[in-house]
């Protein structure tokens, strides 16, 4: 049966454990140690129940059976990877996000201990009996809300960890890094290049992503970029395409700024046509259903959508009434830094007004 190692790409923003899900067989098959009024030689209060989860949320080179479409094989996560994920998933603020059993978002948890194993016999892991490798990912989850934890953890309806979140596969990353294109016009190497040169000139203020960033000097310098980011190009220039009907100048917001970035009109035009000479247009339309989505207020969002008509992903199989535009992380973002610095602006104004 084949076996796939899984891997971050750190050119993805979506990339990472999005959530840890509380659930009664997890993938690792090792449960996690509940924390409550048996284990008194841990409280500082012993009479009242801590209400922690601890136990690994993911342990290196360890096959995790996996049956897709009905093809079967095995996946494994190397010591290295776990550990570049276990630092994304704080930096970008994930420690609260949590499902129980992959689907359904709960409230009332929090990661509040983390750390990966070193020394298997003298790590704090092996005081709740653990008998994990090096590299071990572990995390101690707070559960606050008591109904969570009496309905679920104390029946014993939930006995472990298990990620929720998007990686590469090492074989075919390896393939689609063979494979790179340099040849698009001029135009979008010049879109890039005058995103480039606004910044530096004026900054980037709360613009961008350190992805977006890097993409506008891979372009500026007209090197070659792999299938992959050609894919996650066109995926962004399609989506943000509407930006541009609010920001029609560098200094009206951030949306033609990161748009040009990108490459602007002419990168999307080029993306399309290099996916659709290579066979992998319907990938890169679909790229966008295939990475985590929220709604507007945060909620992580697991469940059917649809498009309207502009072809932006609504909550929902069909629309109603009450269906909801989804966004990507990275968008959600982008629009809070706007906000927070139009806010900023607003108070400095007025600061200024007074003393005057």
């Amino acid at each position: 049966m084949k076996i796939v190692e899984l891997i971050l790409d750190e050119d993805a923003f979506d990339n990472g454990v999005e959530a840890i899900s509380i659930v009664e067989n997890p993938a690792i098959r090792t449960d996690f140690v509940a924390l409550s009024e048996q284990n008194k030689w841990k409280f500082a209060n012993q009479d009242a129940e801590r209400q922690i989860l601890i136990g690994p949320a993911l342990i290196p080179n360890q096959t995790i059976y996996r049956n897709q479409g009905g093809e079967e094989f095995y996946i494994f996560f190397s010591a290295d990877t776990i550990r570049k994920v276990s630092e994304r998933f704080f930096a970008r603020g994930n420690q609260n996000n949590a499902t129980l059993e992959h689907s359904v978002s709960i409230d009332g948890t929090t990661i509040v201990e983390s750390w990966l194993v070193d020394d298997p016999d003298k790590d704090k892991s092996a005081l709740y009996n653990f008998k994990v490798p090096k590299g071990t990912w572990m995390v101690a989850m707070k559960v606050w809300d008591r109904g969570i934890w009496d309905e679920y953890v104390k029946t014993g309806d939930v006995k472990g960890f298990s990620i929720e979140g998007y990686f590469a596969d090492k074989v075919s990353m390896a393939e689609m890094e063979l494979e790179s294109y340099s040849d698009y016009p001029d135009g979008v190497k010049g879109n890039a290049k005058s995103a480039l040169e606004w910044a530096e000139k004026n900054g980037w203020g709360s613009c961008g992503t350190d992805v977006g960033k890097q993409r506008a000097n891979q372009l500026a310098k007209g090197e070659a970029i792999s299938v992959e980011t050609i894919m996650r190009m066109y995926s962004y220039l399609s989506r943000h395409e509407g930006d541009l009907d609010s920001s029609g100048g560098y200094s009206d917001g951030c949306g033609k700024l990161m748009y040009d970035a990108w490459g602007g009109k002419a990168g999307l035009r080029w993306a399309a046509s290099k996916l659709k000479e290579l066979g992998k247009i319907d990938a890169a339309q679909n790229l966008e259903e295939g990475v985590a989505h929220y709604k507007k207020d945060g909620t992580l969002y697991i469940g059917p959508t649809h498009k309207d008509a502009n072809g932006r992903l609504m909550t929902g199989a069909t629309h109603t009434e009450d269906s909801e535009y989804l966004y990507h992380k990275e968008e959600l973002l982008e629009q809070q830094n706007e906000s927070e610095a139009k806010l900023a602006l607003a108070i400095l104004k007025t600061l200024v007004k007074i003393n005057v």
